[in-house]
């Protein structure tokens, strides 16, 4: 039996890795469903944020890649109207599996020509778009843009990827109940070590990172008020693409005036491949992000046995009754503030322990059958 074909479309893709979950999302699923059906990739040669086409590819033409997929990368000069038109109808496809809600190129386009292929099944990933974090980014435009498909009808027809029921209650308060809508989760990377290297941690001090493109919603200057308020010594790395420079110089204004026992350092752009062999060498991951869809890096970390200091905006719960981490709500200083100085002072027993338990949550999600049939239950 032939495989499906699937056509997804995507701003960025591989080999880009500045966008971030995104990108991570359509890799891991392709790298776990690709045996079972045929992907087609449609993205720009760029990464996120950047202008220079990327080196490894051909622009405007179809690049097979080592993992048996064909990837088109638009340049900047070709990606219009027309071209978009063209490439639809000369591609060969059963499904279409769009990524996000407001991309002109990538999302709107596609569904409006297609809406004469009856035929072929629509699938769009909201990528948390819909949440209410999300929305209050640009309201109005987005208020608009909403009205607008409403009563263009350009939803009517498609199915709709929720990767949790929190993102389903999004996309009907949105859109309304009437909407349709599949739930499936996010699918985790595939390749990961059933092996937890043995980490060694300094009582009295603390090595975190951060991992997250730097902008607002990812809440760095956040991070970096609190530890302002830190007793004890703690280091934190930052890694990640600056998206906001006039945020990235509030953040620098208070990195410049924290006192002598907290060090902070930015250390750029952290190729996706390169993450978990990175966060290794760190006692914590934290991250009091503003909201997450979903939170790869937040599952990586959890799966080098690296323990995490998260906010409650994630789908990752209760992380204390279960010893791998917290997430603490953001009106709470004071617990993000006592959690750090406690994590700062924690023996190394202690915090063997804590590794071990993350290691262990992370294997039990990543080995979870029963996402990948979710997964494989949209494009059937």
């Amino acid at each position: 039996m032939a495989k499906r074909k699937i056509l997804i479309f995507i701003d960025w893709y591989l080999p880009g890795y500045k966008a971030g979950g995104p990108i991570q999302s359509i890799a891991n699923l392709v790298a776990h469903l690709k045996e079972e059906f045929d992907f087609s990739i449609i993205t720009r040669d760029t990464d996120y944020c950047e202008s220079i086409p990327y080196s490894t590819i051909k622009s405007d033409e179809w690049n097979l890649q080592s993992d048996g997929v064909n990837v088109y990368y638009f340049s900047q000069s070709a990606l219009n109207r027309s071209n978009i038109k063209k490439i639809i109808r000369q591609t060969d496809f059963d499904i279409v599996y769009l990524n996000g809600i407001f991309s002109l190129y990538f999302t709107l386009l596609p569904l409006f020509f297609l809406r004469k292929k009856k035929n072929k099944k629509i699938v769009i990933a909201t990528r948390g778009m819909f949440a209410e974090s999300a929305l209050g980014v640009k309201k109005m435009k987005k208020r608009f843009f909403l009205r607008s498909v409403k009563i263009l009808n350009l939803f009517d027809s498609v199915i709709f990827h929720a990767s949790t029921a929190k993102e389903k209650n999004d996309i009907q308060i949105a859109l309304g109940p009437s909407v349709k809508i599949e739930t499936a989760g996010n699918l985790p990377q595939k390749n990961v070590s059933d092996n937890l290297n043995e980490r060694k941690k300094s009582k009295g001090s603390l090595k975190l990172v951060n991992v997250a493109r730097i902008s607002p919603e990812k809440n760095l200057l956040f991070a970096l008020e609190l530890l302002q308020k830190v007793k004890g010594n703690v280091e934190l790395d930052i890694y990640g693409p600056i998206y906001n420079e006039a945020y990235w110089e509030e953040c620098k204004t208070v990195m410049a005036i924290l006192p002598h026992n907290i060090k902070v350092n930015y250390m750029g752009s952290l190729e996706s491949e390169k993450v978990t062999n990175e966060i290794i060498n760190y006692d914590f991951m934290f991250m009091p992000t503003r909201g997450e869809n979903f939170g790869h890096i937040i599952l990586q970390s959890l799966s080098v046995g690296c323990p995490v200091i998260i906010s409650d905006q994630t789908p990752w719960k209760n992380l204390i009754e279960i010893n791998v981490g917290w997430d603490i709500p953001l009106d709470r200083q004071d617990l993000f503030i006592q959690t750090i100085e406690n994590c700062a002072e924690m023996k190394q027993e202690e915090y063997n322990e804590m590794t071990v338990a993350a290691f262990n949550f992370a294997k039990k999600y990543i080995d979870n059958p029963e996402i990948v049939e979710q997964n494989r239950h949209l494009f059937i």
